[in-house]
């Protein structure tokens, strides 16, 4: 099916996309975006439901049956003070969309419209997920168990996210493990205290601590396969009382990051056994707690071919192989269900002086790929809806 994007349709959502900007919201407290996302959505006349307390789920019906794709967009920002030099820059004090966020959210709006203008074009159906929390504590989940993914059975779905690392006017595509897998975790060291004068009478926290901290740097060194990735840091430490006093407790605070499972399953381990073997040589004691975040994602090997494939023959767009990041993404939780694709959008401009990180006071988005986006997520949706995109390997 050709794609035809409207010219108004572009503009407005540049126009969407800064009004999300302006007003950014935390976490399951997306009330205002939420709402523009509703009130966008009545007036193209496309159903939609409230989910997972600030989520949307939206379903654009094709001319006959087909296959089901699902479009996933996250609304929520940052905790962050905006220092980007927006006219349109945050007005809610400490609370940014530093990540790009607006711009998938106004991107899958713009897609929705366009698809539903086409509506008696294409077979199938196509499932528009806006979803919260993705920074934390989590949608993706809360979407899942309200059976977004169920009613109707999804065949596939994509998301987007703006990459600064790509040239605007380049989509990324990776098959395989794409974003990490996000643990956290928390070590409690107890000594004993006493005066610093006589650190022979008491047993120190704070060097057994500085001790862990550089020993558990060999489970990236020596315990893991170097061909594979793996992240361990130590965030937070926080000990002590003044300076002529023993500290007896010591309280430090990390993330694993990683891409394969059978790493991930042994690093809690591997980080106990390391962390242990260090207090028993301070004499002290430990305790090191984890706590599971987001799987990694894992980009479906045939879903990626066939897109890519599929956008060779019908876009113009730069096509490239980014590297994984360490970054995490609840989108995993979609592609553990149905065969799933992140996709990475170029916005790198240096003119422009979009080439920050996100996450970043400094963040900006270059607008030119704004329609770039909407191009992408509608010729997925249609290609999946009419199998041209069959998620499926093919058997020789």
């Amino acid at each position: 099916m050709a794609v035809t994007i409207s010219d108004d349709t572009l503009t407005h959502v540049v126009a969407l996309r800064r009004e999300i900007h302006r007003f950014p919201e935390l976490g399951f407290a997306e009330h205002k975006t939420a709402a523009l996302v509703e009130g966008e959505l009545t007036s193209l006349g496309i159903d939609h439901r409230r989910v997972a307390r600030t989520g949307v789920v939206a379903l654009i019906r094709g001319a006959k049956g087909g296959a089901v794709a699902a479009l996933r967009a996250d609304m929520d920002a940052l905790p962050i003070t905006e220092d980007s030099g927006e006219p349109f820059a945050s007005e809610n004090a400490g609370v940014m969309h530093a990540c790009g966020h607006d711009a998938h959210t106004a991107m899958l709006l713009g897609a929705a419209g366009a698809l539903q203008a086409q509506r008696n074009q294409f077979a199938g159906t196509v499932v528009c997920l806006f979803q919260p929390a993705e920074e934390g504590p989590g949608g993706a989940l809360p979407m899942i168990e309200a059976g977004v993914l169920r009613n109707p059975q999804v065949s596939a779905i994509a998301m987007l996210h703006v990459d600064p690392r790509l040239e605007t006017g380049t989509i990324g595509v990776t098959p395989g493990a794409v974003n990490a897998a996000t643990d956290e975790f928390t070590i409690s060291v107890v000594g004993r205290g006493g005066h610093g004068a006589h650190p022979h009478l008491a047993a120190d926290a704070i060097p057994a601590a500085a001790a862990m901290v550089l020993a558990l740097q060999n489970i990236a060194a020596r315990e893991t396969d170097p061909l594979q990735s793996v992240v361990v840091s130590i965030g937070t430490i926080e000990g002590g009382y003044r300076n002529n006093v023993i500290a007896d407790h010591v309280h430090m605070t990390g993330t694993f990051r990683s891409h394969d499972v059978d790493v991930r399953e042994a690093l809690g381990a591997r980080a106990r056994r390391i962390v242990e073997g260090v207090a028993h040589a301070y004499g002290v004691e430990v305790k090191l707690d984890l706590d599971r975040g987001y799987p990694p994602v894992i980009n479906d090997a045939a879903l990626a071919e066939a897109f890519v494939k599929y956008m060779r023959a019908h876009s113009r767009l730069r096509i490239e192989r980014p590297a994984p990041t360490m970054g995490g993404e609840d989108f995993a939780y979609y592609a553990q269900r149905v065969p799933g694709l992140a996709i990475r959008l170029g916005i790198r401009n240096e003119s422009k002086g979009t080439t920050v990180a996100g996450h970043s006071a400094h963040f900006r988005v270059d607008e030119a790929a704004l329609p770039q986006g909407v191009e992408t997520l509608v010729r997925f949706a249609t290609g999946v809806c009419d199998g041209t995109i069959n998620p499926q390997p093919v058997v020789e």
